[in-house]
């Protein structure tokens, strides 16, 4: 094997992974688990979910920049494949950032201060959001090992 080969993928290969776990570990494990935990009222699941939620997004948004910047040092046509399943995992962490999250923030806030749940489809979209970016980064997970698999094994 030749030393000199560079992986095509250095940092995105790492990150789309490692974003996939926490996606999978918070919104689709802790997210509803920590209700079941003795103790844990509504109001005090809703404040861990707001503070987790939120450390969640700041990790997403490393993740975007670091994948982003590797992506732009192999070249491609702004709609390939690879870049348009990177577009849309963005769009909706986009999406969750400024619109998202602040909503139901307020919504957490007004449950905890003895109020009720007006808006209860804004989960549902919130969840789909989250859907529609797991099978995005799958599919680009994917994408990505073939490539970092077919340049190795082409320079070898």
């Amino acid at each position: 094997m030749n030393a000199q080969i560079k992986e095509r993928y250095p940092y995105a290969l790492p990150a789309v992974f490692l974003w996939l776990g926490f996606l999978c570990a918070i919104s689709f494990m802790e997210a509803w688990l920590k209700f079941l935990a003795p103790g844990v009222t509504i109001s005090i699941g809703l404040g861990i979910g707001k503070l987790v939620f939120g450390a969640l997004n700041k990790v997403e948004w490393v993740l975007i920049i670091i994948i982003a910047a590797n992506l732009y040092f192999v070249a491609q046509k702004i709609y390939s494949y690879r870049n348009i399943l990177f577009i849309i995992a963005a769009l909706m962490t986009a999406l969750e950032t400024f619109w998202g999250l602040p909503t139901l923030d307020k919504i957490a806030d007004q449950i905890i201060h003895g109020g009720i749940d007006n808006h209860p489809s804004l989960h549902i979209i919130y969840v789909t959001m989250e859907v529609v970016k797991l099978i995005m980064l799958i599919l680009l997970g994917i994408y990505l090992v073939k490539k970092h698999q077919n340049f190795n094994y082409a320079n070898t």
